[in-house]
């Protein structure tokens, strides 16, 4: 029996690992499963793993109020290289590109553990967008001793930095396996918990999400005053923003948008209730990488509010566009598809995997140990 440590610690990361975690259970008598959790976001990782029946065996807490990146990192080496000193593990698992996964993959890598690294070879080539991700992924890279990429773009990212053919895998996104694990039960209950919340799913709906780094400050203000504009001028629209709960994002978004009678500034939702939204949106505006991944599998037209993005496949299949933190553009290409006629609405086609990919993940493990 081999024993596999899963390492994660953010809301994305769980929804991500999730499918590929409950692949390895099926097969308990080849896998001797560990989930660690840093808890790198607390409150959402251990809610969505609950949603999907998985308990961290390992829970690390190691965040604290206005915690540094650098801080951050001593802490998770710290107290992950415990981890690897207290106990043997035949493989470790990391997904995207959090400061838990390059810790996982570093103190992993110095106990001589082989790191397979989900979500691999992304890229923007811009170390500041997004940051810290971008460095963070591209140093992954290079302690993964396997890569599992989303896209065939991916994979040449890695093959041109000289990663081995013979250590790449396209499988397809996780995120999108995430989504088939739903049942129309699931979906009905997070339909009336949002109605709990105020929200009239009768009503065309604008999904918005902000919290990422290099949108703080001044880029977060430009966005808020887009949000303002597109409330004033389509009053018919519930602007829905789940807020996240980062001080430097919760306490500016609050002070700027509460009151206004069709913007919900509501808490951040838990896995199905936040597909749910995205399956009633009209329209979605956001920063996160995995919305831009999940919205296209529920005909939803994105608009990602950053300058670079590492999913440049949705941006040349026409299911999103690039349009930074910038008031005037967010505006403009919102009333573009605000205004357009539901007619000639596109049927969008999802660039990101059909949903097996934690099965080929599975089966590349059970061909890598017992092959």
């Amino acid at each position: 029996m081999k024993k596999i440590l899963f390492i994660l610690g953010t809301r994305p990361e769980a929804i991500k690992l999730a499918p590929v975690i409950l692949e390895f259970k099926k097969q308990s008598d080849r896998y001797d499963v560990v989930v660690c959790n840093t808890e790198q976001q607390k409150e959402l990782s251990n809610q969505t793993l609950s949603f999907f029946g998985i308990d961290a065996d390992i829970q690390l807490s190691a965040m604290s109020p206005n915690q540094s990146l650098s801080k951050l990192q001593s802490v998770l080496m710290e107290k992950l290289s415990k981890i690897f000193i207290q106990d043997a593990y035949d493989a470790t698992f990391v997904q995207g590109d959090t400061m838990t996964v390059l810790c996982g993959a570093q103190a992993s890598f110095y106990s001589k553990i082989p790191v397979f690294h989900v979500e691999a070879g992304l890229r923007s080539y811009n170390h500041n967008e997004p940051f810290p991700e971008e460095v963070i992924r591209q140093m992954t890279s290079r302690i993964a001793a396997f890569n599992y990429c989303p896209t065939h773009a991916a994979s040449e990212a890695l093959l041109k930095e000289g990663i081995p053919a013979s250590q790449i895998l396209v499988t397809g996104n996780t995120v999108i396996d995430a989504l088939f694990c739903l049942s129309s039960e699931t979906l009905q209950d997070a339909d009336e918990r949002l109605r709990n919340n105020q929200i009239d799913l009768q009503k065309p709906i604008v999904l918005i999400t902000a919290h990422r780094r290099e949108n703080h400050g001044e880029r977060l203000l430009q966005i808020i005053a887009a949000i303002k504009r597109l409330a004033n001028a389509y009053p018919l629209y519930q602007y829905v923003l789940p807020v996240h709960p980062n001080p430097n994002v919760k306490s500016v978004i609050e002070t700027h948008l509460s009151g206004a009678e069709n913007i919900r500034l509501i808490p951040p939702q838990d896995y199905p209730d936040l597909v749910c939204l995205m399956r009633h949106s009209h329209l979605i505006l956001t920063d996160s990488g995995g919305i831009q991944e999940e919205a296209p599998s529920f005909n939803v037209p994105v608009l990602v509010m950053r300058y670079e993005t590492e999913r440049m496949e949705g941006i040349h299949a026409g299911v999103a566009r690039l349009v930074g933190a910038d008031e005037k553009k967010i505006v403009n290409e919102s009333v573009t598809i605000l205004d357009a006629p539901a007619t000639e609405r596109q049927e969008l086609k999802n660039p990101y995997g059909s949903g097996h990919a934690a099965k080929s993940i599975l089966a590349h493990m059970n061909q890598t140990f017992f092959g």
